[in-house]
């Protein structure tokens, strides 16, 4: 569907901000909430899903809490960068990134470094292991700088959505 022929109103709006903040809302709730039916809420919850504006509906896990049942937990950000930077080469490097369950994010970028990989682990041997995997095995991996998060001061999954749509 062309960009330019999808209608987002008011409403359209307001269900997407309250999504994005508390997405386990029943459909009667998040309906109560808009002032709106139930019927209607829910086609346009199912509207916005089958426009792709809604990809999927997560919970999302508090990296803290599980570390203490789990384990000690390693945050690490990775600037990687690519000796060739052909589309093949760069289209193998991320094939084998998103592949990795331990890959939370990964972000071609420009200019600077090839990718940019946020990655959760266990702890260091299990990041050692990942980063021999992909990087050290990889001979087209040129540089990597690993940095390793000691504090989380924000992290949001919201999208800005502006009050009406210019």
């Amino acid at each position: 569907m062309n960009e330019n022929s999808i209608n987002l109103d008011t409403v359209d709006l307001q269900l997407l901000r309250q999504l994005q903040r508390d997405a386990s809302l029943s459909n009667h709730a998040l309906a109560q909430l808009l002032h709106l039916s139930a019927p209607t809420c829910l086609r346009r919850v199912k509207r916005l899903q089958e426009l792709g504006l809604i990809e999927k509906q997560v919970a999302i896990l508090s990296s803290e809490q599980l570390a203490k049942l789990t384990g000690h937990g390693l945050q690490v950000i990775v600037e990687v960068s690519l000796d060739r930077q052909d589309s093949t080469a760069l289209l193998q490097f991320e094939h084998k990134a998103v592949a990795e369950p331990w890959v939370q994010q990964c972000w071609r970028v420009s200019p600077g470094p090839d990718f940019i990989l946020i990655i959760a682990s266990t702890d260091m041997p299990a990041y050692l292991a990942l980063s021999q995997k992909l990087f050290t095995q990889d001979s087209n991996v040129r540089n990597v700088k690993a940095f390793f998060s000691i504090k989380r001061a924000k992290f949001s999954t919201e999208v800005p959505i502006p009050e009406k749509r210019h």
